[in-house]
């Protein structure tokens, strides 16, 4: 018996689902991109930081990271992963780096600049990404604050790509395809 395909309608659905019910919104994110890209471009505005996150989002690789994210979250929550895992994931242990590997490998598709930016977010924990690392507030987001800083940072260096086709008067149907991915 062959199983139905999960349509991608339904996968982009439940990503945003469960970023919303772990308390994450597509602004808290933006405010973290727009912090980001700020500095660099002066007519940034909030609402191209929703946007460029909102792309970020309807990326399969990102959808599934999300995903898995959470679902690792959640468990050790209910204390439902085996030991010693249980522990590593609850408590955030320093040198537990799957989760990093995980967001890192979500930020690959935007190329240095997301990756760059990724590391500045693991590190200093801007934003929401403070609010829901483990070892700070409430809950476990071990996996979850990881891939918040990695959405972050690739929606920043979807951002600083744009700006450059713009500032080379390239016209709109020129642009690189990444503004649209």
């Amino acid at each position: 018996m062959t199983q139905e395909r999960v349509h991608s309608h339904d996968v982009t659905q439940a990503a945003h689902d469960v970023l919303l019910e772990r308390g994450v919104k597509i602004s808290d994110i933006a405010e973290i991109v727009f912090e980001m890209q700020g500095p660099y471009n002066e007519k940034l505005k909030m609402e191209e930081c929703i946007e460029s996150v909102e792309k970020v989002l309807l990326k399969r690789e990102m959808q599934h990271a999300i995903l898995v994210a959470v679902e690792l979250d959640r468990l050790a929550e209910q204390k439902k992963l085996s030991e010693p895992l249980q522990t590593l994931v609850e408590t955030d242990e320093g040198l537990f780096g799957v989760d990093e590997t995980i967001a890192l490998g979500a930020s690959l598709g935007y190329g240095s600049i997301a990756v760059t930016t990724f590391g500045h977010l693991d590190k200093n924990k801007i934003g929401i990404i403070e609010k829901l690392d483990t070892k700070r507030g409430g809950g476990i987001h071990t996996f979850l604050d990881d891939m918040v800083a990695s959405i972050a940072a690739n929606a920043s260096s979807r951002l600083a790509h744009r700006l450059r086709d713009i500032e080379e008067n390239l016209p709109k149907n020129e642009r690189r395809i990444i503004e649209d991915e």
